[in-house]
């Protein structure tokens, strides 16, 4: 996945610590350019210099900053202190992202393997109307972000996530009772509409106990997590499609209904192992705590010294429409929107549909329930070889990306991949040509729409930038 390589590419530079969010801000910046502020700025620590110190210590108090009580301009921590933080940070925070992933991964994949059972059949579906149904999921799952985002921002990521995942696994099991193309429809619209948001609010919780630096491999676990999650899936449907007849149910309803509660069970753990912030991790369940007093320092400040705005508002305030507007109307980041409506295209569109392209290729043919079975098995197993490359890809590309402080070029590379591997069977020449065509054309739009987001991206560092930066 490209993903947590193009969220980083357009990120501001640590010495760009500053939104053009008020006017106080912006007349900070202008103060930086005199050589004495120059002289006394520090690339690691922005508050060495008592008047940055002191003005963000007001804006962390104005905007009632959640950890503005662990704010230190002074404080100091060895390397080996961060080390083995960012450790513990990986195994109480990352890892459940990642788990957190695998369960809307699960929910919104698991259609896939239903599909390679007589899903269709039993419901009279054609393919058209699996068409429609992915449409409709992906709509909706669209036109939920900003609305997702807004509720996010306002109630708090820690909250309202685990409210998302609960919420979906209760659908996502019902759909172990659909009776036909309008039960079918319903239920895409109402996963898409809960799971849309579920990731920046995710990454934005991510962002409370990571540095921008640290972020990219963490996203590439992340994106890790899907892939792996396909993995895992698949090797659970050829148990839960063996369950067909049991009790006169299908076996993709044991598939919806089983995964549903898997879901339900992660979306209840969630609302006890996400904590709004790193200062508040005591809690009556967990009265210890996550980190010492002087570790929940080195957290916050670290954040703080690599991106000072992370604090100019809490975590449980609410986006103005004047702030939501301003987002909107920055034009350097059209790039980026237009970029993450077509990126995964050439990537999407051959895990979408190849379970139905492995059954085309002939391996639905047998008739005995034997051999049924294990075509079952086999069009769910075939699925895992494609998804481990993608895996040692992503972390490949990802690491490829750091040691060459490259983001866009190195992310566009793996949108020219999936083309060559397209299940269409050869011989239909004529259609193979025509869709690998397609496919490079759409490529090469992302490549195109890439490079403007390097040229935008090269111009806001131009103009925000006040001092050197790693």
């Amino acid at each position: 996945m490209a993903a947590p390589i193009i969220a980083q590419a357009v990120e501001p530079t640590i010495a760009a610590y500053t939104i053009d969010s008020d006017k106080s801000t912006r007349d900070l910046k202008q103060s930086l350019s005199s050589s004495e502020s120059l002289a006394s700025f520090d690339e690691k620590n922005p508050f060495s210099d008592p008047k940055i110190a002191a003005h963000w210590r007001q804006v962390y108090e104005d905007s009632q900053y959640e950890s503005r009580s662990a704010f230190d301009p002074d404080f100091q921590w060895t390397a080996a202190e961060e080390k083995k933080l960012v450790r513990k940070l990986d195994w109480r925070v990352c890892l459940f992202a990642c788990v957190a992933f695998f369960a809307l991964q699960v929910d919104r994949g698991n259609l896939a393997q239903a599909v390679s059972d007589n899903f269709l059949s039993d419901l009279s579906l054609s393919t058209n109307d699996y068409n429609n149904g992915n449409t409709i999921f992906k709509v909706s799952f669209l036109l939920a972000e900003i609305p997702s985002q807004l509720i996010s921002k306002r109630l708090g990521p820690d909250r309202w996530i685990p409210m998302q995942m609960v919420a979906w696994s209760i659908v996502a099991a019902s759909q172990a009772a659909l009776s036909g193309k309008t039960s079918f429809y319903i239920c895409r619209v109402l996963i898409g509409a809960l799971e849309g948001g579920f990731i920046p609010d995710l990454v934005l919780w991510l962002s409370y106990f990571y540095t921008g630096k640290e972020l990219p491999i963490r996203l590439a676990f992340f994106w890790t997590a899907l892939d792996g999650t396909q993995i895992i899936t698949s090797i659970m449907a050829f148990g839960l499609l063996h369950l067909r007849g049991v009790h006169g149910l299908a076996g993709w309803r044991w598939l919806f209904l089983i995964e549903g509660i898997i879901t339900f069970s992660i979306g209840i753990a969630a609302f006890f192992s996400m904590p709004a912030s790193a200062v508040a991790t005591k809690t009556k369940f967990r009265p210890n705590g996550w980190f010492t007093e002087r570790e929940v320092k080195i957290v916050v400040n670290r954040v703080l010294r690599n991106d000072p705005t992370k604090g100019d508002m809490h975590n449980r305030q609410a986006i103005t429409p004047k702030r939501l507007y301003q987002a909107l109307a920055d034009y350097d980041m059209w790039p980026i929107y237009a970029l993450g409506l077509i990126c995964f295209i050439p990537i999407s569109t051959p895990a979408t549909y190849l379970t139905l392209s492995l059954r085309q290729l002939g391996f639905s043919t047998v008739r005995s329930r034997d051999s049924a079975i294990r075509v079952r098995f086999e069009t769910n197993l075939l699925v895992i070889p494609s998804t481990a490359v993608a895996i040692c890809n992503l972390l490949l590309l990802t690491w490829v990306s750091e040691r060459l402080n490259e983001r866009m070029l190195i992310a566009l590379i793996q949108d020219l991949c999936p083309e060559s591997t397209n299940p269409v069977p050869r011989h239909r020449s004529k259609s193979r040509s025509s869709e690998t065509s397609t496919g490079l054309s759409l490529a090469l739009l992302v490549m195109i729409v890439g490079v403007i987001c390097i040229d935008a991206s090269t111009k806001r560092s131009a103009l925000f930038e006040i001092g050197p930066h790693g």
